[in-house]
């Protein structure tokens, strides 16, 4: 029971701990949707941001760890009665480790960028610092943490609800929540193929939503193991 707490609480934590940089993110620096603007506005705005908003997403980046070990520590207690699930294990922590190392790209890459821009003594500088801003951003942060580090984490939680599924673990309205949350969180990876192929149809709150709801999942998820379902 006192391991079921604890597991319970990491996923409570972890996801607390994404949720409020992503709300102070989204207050000070207009994320997610600055991450599509003009890359000078992007600079310009994050230069601005200072100290503090480098730290705040140093927070986003490292604050959900707490769910590597609640991944963890769920699929040993599942893995024997659901196979399937050891590999469901290993999807999410590829997929929270990608975020990771995708959203440390704002902590310690672009800030050097940001002031190279801002500072730039000339506009072959600025052009530069541009260019290597917009091909981090796109292998940092579109193909890395969201195309990679998303999938993996939305083929987790598809997995784990299956599982819960099967092993009655949950009702049914907490299952169909983890589900609908990735489907609403899947169709986000439309805007990422938009950035290479212009006119791709794209539902822009896609993102937003299916974050917010896979959050909400993984607090409740968290609740009922703290209570011991």
């Amino acid at each position: 029971m006192k391991a079921e707490k604890t597991t319970g609480a990491l996923f409570i934590a972890g996801a607390i701990g994404v949720l409020v940089p992503y709300i102070v993110l989204s207050i000070t620096f207009e994320y997610p949707m600055v991450l599509r603007q003009e890359t000078g506005e992007i600079l310009t705005k994050f230069h601005a941001g200072g100290a503090s908003l480098i730290w705040t997403w140093w927070a986003f980046a490292v604050l959900g760890l707490p769910l590597l070990v609640a991944y963890e520590r769920i699929g040993q207690k599942l893995e024997n009665a659901v196979p399937f699930v050891r590999w469901a294990t290993t999807f999410g922590k590829i997929g929270l480790i990608a975020q990771m190392i995708g959203l440390l790209r704002w902590v310690f890459v672009v800030p050097v960028l940001a002031q190279m821009y801002v500072q730039a003594p000339d506009d072959a500088t600025r052009a530069a610092a541009k260019v290597v801003f917009q091909a981090f951003h796109q292998f940092g942060g579109v193909l890395l943490g969201e195309h990679v580090g998303q999938l993996f984490t939305i083929t987790w939680t598809v997995l784990l609800s299956l599982a819960f599924d099967r092993l009655r673990m949950f009702p049914k309205w907490v299952i169909w929540l983890g589900y609908g949350s990735s489907a609403i969180y899947l169709m986000a990876q439309a805007e990422l193929f938009a950035t290479v192929i212009p006119g791709f149809p794209v539902w822009e709150l896609a993102g937003l939503i299916g974050s917010t709801l896979w959050l909400v999942w993984l607090v409740v998820v968290g609740i009922r193991v703290l209570r011991g379902n």
